[in-house]
Formats: C-alpha cells, sequence, structure tokens
C-alpha cells in the first residue's frame, strides 16, 4: 500500500467516524455506564449558598472554572476543522479543557495540521494532542509524540489505547505486544505530562497499575456505557463478516463507574480523567465523588458542535450549573469536598 493511499484512508475513516457518530445509534445495547447504580445523599441543610459553590481546578499548571473536559473525538478533515474550531471557542469563553482527536493523519499529511490548531482561538485553554498508543509498534517514537504536541501546542499528551477498535477494523493496527515499554521512555523523555486514555471500554486495575508505574500523569478510563466503537465500526464494515465479528463485541467493556474505582485502586497516585457515557453534570459529580480529578464528554459535545458554537454553549451552561447544584445538594463546597462525599448504591 503507498503512503499516499493509506493516508486518504486514515482521512476517509475520520469522516465515516464522524458521519455515523452523528446519524447512527452507537449507544452500548445493555451495558451501561454504572452510574445510575448510584445516588448522593441528599441534604436538605447543606448551609452553604449556591453562589458560594467553588467549582475551579487546578490541573497541569492551568486553571479551570469547572472539572470539565471536552473529550478528544476528531481531526483530519475539513468537517473536524469546523467541529474544533467550535469546541475551542466554547472552551476559552468558558476555561474548561479540551483534547483534540487522533492526530495521525495530520503527522504523516502535515497540510492537515489546520483542522486540530485551535491555539489561536483558544490561547489559555488546557489542551491535550492525542496519538494512538498502538502506533509506537508501527514506527512512532518519542519525536512522532512531540510533534503531536508542537502542532497544537499543546499542554499534555494523550496516548490513547483502543485494541478492540484497531482488533475489529479490517485494516487495524493489531500489533500490541511489547507495547508498555514504549509508553514508558514517551513518559521518561517527553517534556509534557501523558495521559494513557481508553476509547470506550475503560482500564483495569492491574493495567491502571501497569501504566502509573510506567510514567503517565493521568488515566483517563473511558469506560463503557456511552458510544460503542465496535458499534461504529460495524456500521462501516465492509462485509457481512466483519459487520458480525464487530457487531458481537457491542456490550463489551468496563462500566465506567467500576474502571474508576478499578484505576483508584491499582494507581492511587495518579490522576483520574472520567469519561464514557457521561451525559450531566451529575454525572461529573458522581464520577468526582468515586475518585476522579474531572469529567469528560464526546457525543454530546459532538452533537452540539455540528450545529454551532452556541450549542456548545448552551451545553456547557447546563453541565455547569447540574454540577453546581449537585455540589449544593449534596452539601459539598469545593471539589476537594465533594471528592469526600459518600454515594450509595442502589
Amino acid at each position: 500500500m503507498t503512503e499516499v493511499t493509506e493516508n486518504s484512508q486514515v482521512e476517509s475513516r475520520k469522516v465515516d467516524h464522524i458521519r455515523i457518530n452523528l446519524d447512527k445509534d452507537v449507544q452500548f445495547p445493555h451495558l451501561t455506564t454504572g452510574l445510575e447504580r448510584y445516588r448522593f445523599l441528599h441534604q436538605a441543610l447543606p448551609e452553604l449558598d449556591l453562589e458560594d459553590i467553588d467549582m475551579h481546578l487546578e490541573l497541569f499548571g492551568k486553571t479551570l472554572s469547572a472539572p470539565l473536559l471536552i473529550s478528544s473525538m476528531t481531526g483530519g478533515t475539513d468537517m473536524a476543522h469546523r467541529i474544533n474550531q467550535n469546541l475551542a471557542q466554547v472552551a476559552q469563553e468558558h476555561s474548561i479543557a479540551m483534547g483534540v482527536g487522533s492526530q495521525r493523519a495530520a503527522i504523516e499529511k502535515s497540510e492537515l495540521a489546520y483542522t486540530l490548531q485551535v491555539r489561536d482561538l483558544a490561547p489559555d485553554i488546557l489542551l491535550f494532542a492525542n496519538v494512538g498508543a498502538v502506533q509506537l509498534n508501527y514506527g512512532y517514537d518519542l519525536a512522532h509524540c512531540q510533534r503531536a504536541v508542537d502542532m497544537i501546542e499543546a499542554d499534555a499528551l494523550i496516548l490513547h489505547f483502543n485494541v478492540l477498535q484497531e482488533a475489529v477494523q479490517p485494516e487495524g493496527d493489531t500489533r500490541f505486544a511489547g507495547l508498555l515499554k514504549k509508553v514508558e521512555a514517551v513518559c521518561k523523555q517527553l517534556p509534557v505530562p501523558v495521559i494513557a486514555k481508553e476509547v470506550g471500554w475503560g482500564f483495569s486495575e492491574a493495567t491502571a497499575r501497569d501504566l502509573a508505574n510506567a510514567g503517565v500523569a493521568a488515566i483517563d478510563v473511558a469506560g463503557a456505557g456511552g458510544t460503542s466503537w465496535s458499534e461504529v465500526e460495524y456500521h462501516r464494515a465492509p462485509t457481512s463478516f466483519h459487520a458480525r465479528v464487530a457487531a458481537s463485541f457491542a456490550d463489551w467493556g468496563i462500566p465506567t463507574a467500576d474502571s474508576i474505582q478499578y484505576v483508584a485502586a491499582g494507581a492511587p497516585d495518579v490522576k483520574i480523567i472520567a469519561s464514557g457515557g457521561l451525559r450531566d453534570g451529575i454525572d461529573v459529580a458522581k464520577c468526582i465523588a468515586l475518585g476522579a480529578t474531572m469529567g469528560g464528554l464526546a457525543a454530546p459535545f459532538l452533537k452540539a458542535a455540528d450545529q454551532s458554537p452556541e450549542a456548545v454553549d448552551q451545553l456547557v451552561r447546563e453541565l455547569k450549573a447540574q454540577l453546581q447544584i449537585a455540589m449544593l445538594c449534596s452539601g459539598a463546597k469545593n471539589l476537594d469536598t465533594l471528592r469526600q462525599t459518600p454515594l450509595y448504591k442502589v
């Protein structure tokens, strides 16, 4: 396969992924995030004023107005450029964090870098670059990781782990053996923090421990219960064989609520980012009470960004209001208090 053909396939796949996520039902058919099993104990007399609830967060040298992350979604296409611009504009206005989608296409075809470059619109936000971890077994090294960071002037680098997605793709990269040592080398040499991120199937306690020992600064659990990427791949499968194989994994994975607790047990000194099926500020509050530092959302932001910056702004305002009210009604004046607030199982 020529490099031009391979690059065009990566770009085409990015467009497919956006369209399928916007147009198809790609949620887990039965498996949930597990967050519905938890409740806050309502405090009818919190002895707090709503306006005094402090949602600010310091992370990787940046101050956020709330523990919210616009999770990594897309890049490498004109459509992705518009979406990322809409997201970045609002992230800047609200002082929240943002991750970009995989930068592989732009690393290998530099003229696509503009689709991910948002610093002109968002000079102050906490911004995460993004490279597939498995690419370290396909010729990528520290220089490629640094290129991804420099391309968007990022504050940290996400290495995303998507073993199931790669395995059900006909063109997937499936050589994962020996990857941990290469991840460790990047963590030791890259001058910005490294975040290990799943893409929707969660991390186990053992994997979290391995990643913490390798030197990652944060783990984004990206647990099961939201978008199922095996369902996405089912919709773009080129043959009935590939479709049936992908469909069989529709409910595979570790629910988000469980993965947060596994990671907290396996990597107690590592920051936890909770994502995977979060849909409102109450979900974010629950994740923080379970041990996370912040919560990330992707699908709701993708749908909003496909409409307009105004739709993204409305979503962020709703998330902030929901989180603030959840903190008030559970008696948590700030995020440290929220992290110590017990949940009960139902």
